[in-house]
């Protein structure tokens, strides 16, 4: 039987340096699951597809499941474990919740940190832009009004969380 290829890493998650042992083929889904309990990030094409898989790195939405997670060191991984604080949603959560953006869920984690991802580089997107960075999710209930709303709504949110200061 073949020896396993470890390699010793350090990622970077939701604030948090952890020291893990991996195996260097495993993908950064694999890890964030099955190794830190970071079970948000829903496992389901495995091919970068549906985009249920989405987290942010370095700020940028990236499907988890196509980025080895030895290759990830020295950057920034947020989660949607990662979003809400001290209790508190984040204002994408709660326009999430607002415009019912989740129906049976599986698609939201990875649709909000989409989400997130463009509202970082552009706060005020129109609905173009809306259905352009949500084009790599895929959600299998077709509420897809709902999570246009919801995009728009938590623009608004973050939009007034900044001149409230």
């Amino acid at each position: 039987m073949k020896q396993k290829d470890m390699k010793r890493i350090s990622l970077h998650v939701n604030g948090e340096t952890h020291e893990l042992q991996v195996e260097s083929h495993l993908v950064l889904s694999k890890v964030l699951r099955n190794q830190l309990g970071l079970t948000g990030a829903k496992e389901a094409c495995g091919e970068g597809a549906c985009g249920a898989c989405t987290v942010l790195i370095d700020g940028i939405a990236t499907p988890s499941c196509m980025v080895l997670a030895v290759e990830q060191e020295g950057k920034e991984i947020e989660t949607i474990e990662g979003l809400s604080k001290n209790g508190k949603l984040h204002p994408i959560q709660e326009a999430w919740l607002e415009e019912y953006g989740a129906q049976c869920g599986f698609c939201s984690p990875g649709m909000i940190m989409s989400t997130k991802g463009l509202l970082l580089k552009n706060p005020d997107p129109s609905e173009e832009e809306i259905k352009e960075a949500l084009g790599g999710n895929i959600c299998i209930c077709s509420n897809y009004e709902h999570i246009i709303n919801a995009v728009k709504s938590a623009a608004k949110k973050m939009s007034e969380e900044r001149s409230n200061g």
